[in-house]
């Protein structure tokens, strides 16, 4: 088949992780993949490995500030002259874009919703325009799927889950790399690390983690913030605020996550509205025992008293409360480390989740 996958950008987030983890194995099933990409010409960070998988990178860029009345014609353009099989977009922008001009050009219109998104009513109108012209509208968990339909997002009977998969082969246990990173950041081998990986935007409130961490944070206990975005500055400043930067580090954004899970003791994530978090998935691949809020998919991703902690969305107090409870105990980390591995292996791998679109591709 000949299949294009449209993303907003190829800067490092879920669903652009998400999609590359499908390109790659699409590609070595043998079919013909194209990435377009709505950013401006500056690629981001994944470009390359699009480009390594085998996936042809084209870009047809949104201008600048609101709707772009001419981005539908131009993709529409490319599409029919491409004559692809399958036009699989991923998240709002290529949803309102790309799904009418996909459907328009003879291909099968699929889309891939990775979180709840919450939209002004304006925008929430064409997303239920391009949702109207796929022939198959996915979510990547039932709470997910259950958001689409409670605002009328899309039709019943188009909604299927496909729960996010990862690449469980790249995330194992690895002394020297652990060793490694935790030099290259100035943490001691025998700290307690509490890592985070994602794009630093609002609705992940890092803040919470920084202000949650604050007081167990020391020369032996440190917080390892992966990412870039708006709300990176905030964040180191917020962590200069409570007096504990020496003991915060921000790496910024990366596409080597196994390189960074290998160096943390605790996966924290402190969104207040996540879909499927691919980084879960990813971490409990790597054995780390998770602390999170309880938001969206995640509390059917993480089993609480077995894979990790869970508690509500803001709430700084039970937030520290896990984590303390992790640092003080090398055993149950260990546990929930050893439990997350196997229900990854069980439940989250890439080929399954690929194998699951491939039925929707062919109808």
């Amino acid at each position: 088949m000949k299949i294009a996958h449209v993303l907003s950008s190829t800067h490092t987030g879920g669903a652009e992780r998400v999609a590359l983890l499908i390109c790659e194995r699409l590609v070595a099933k043998g079919h013909d993949v194209t990435l377009l990409s709505l950013e401006e010409p500056k690629d981001g960070p994944l470009a390359r490995e699009f480009v390594a998988a085998g996936v042809r990178v084209e870009r047809v860029a949104k201008r600048p500030g609101g709707f772009d009345r001419t981005l539908s014609a131009r993709l529409f353009a490319l599409l029919l002259r491409s004559r692809f099989d399958v036009v699989h977009t991923h998240n709002p922008i290529p949803l309102i874009y790309a799904a009418i001009p996909g459907r328009l050009s003879g291909a099968r219109a699929v889309h891939s919703k990775h979180g709840p998104h919450p939209d002004a009513w304006q925008r929430l109108m064409l997303r239920r325009a391009g949702a109207a012209a796929t022939n198959a509208f996915v979510a990547v968990s039932q709470s997910v799927a259950d958001y689409a339909l409670s605002i009328r997002e899309v039709a019943r009977k188009k909604v299927h889950v496909i729960t996010n998969g990862t690449d469980t082969s790249r995330f194992q246990k690895d002394p020297a790399l652990r060793a490694a990173v935790r030099d290259e950041l100035g943490i001691p081998a025998d700290a307690f690390v509490i890592g985070t990986v994602g794009r630093m935007a609002p609705v992940k409130n890092h803040p919470l983690l920084v202000r949650a961490a604050a007081p167990l944070l020391g020369p032996k206990a440190r917080l390892v913030v992966v990412g870039g975005g708006a709300e990176a500055e905030r964040t180191r400043a917020l962590a200069t605020e409570l007096g504990v930067a020496p003991f915060a580090h921000f790496p910024g954004e990366t596409s080597d996550v196994p390189r960074y899970l290998a160096a943390f003791d605790v996966f924290a994530l402190s969104s207040d509205s996540e879909g499927l978090p691919l980084c879960l998935t990813e971490a409990m691949s790597a054995a780390l025992p998770l602390v999170c809020t309880a938001v969206g998919g995640v509390p059917a991703l993480v089993d609480e008293g077995e894979t990790g902690l869970l508690s509500p969305a803001g709430d700084d107090a039970t937030f520290s409360a896990s984590l303390r409870r992790l640092l003080e105990s090398p055993e149950l980390c260990a546990r929930f480390g050893r439990r997350g591995r196997e229900v990854a292996l069980a439940k989250y791998s890439a080929d399954r989740m690929t194998d699951d679109y491939l039925a929707l591709y062919a109808g």
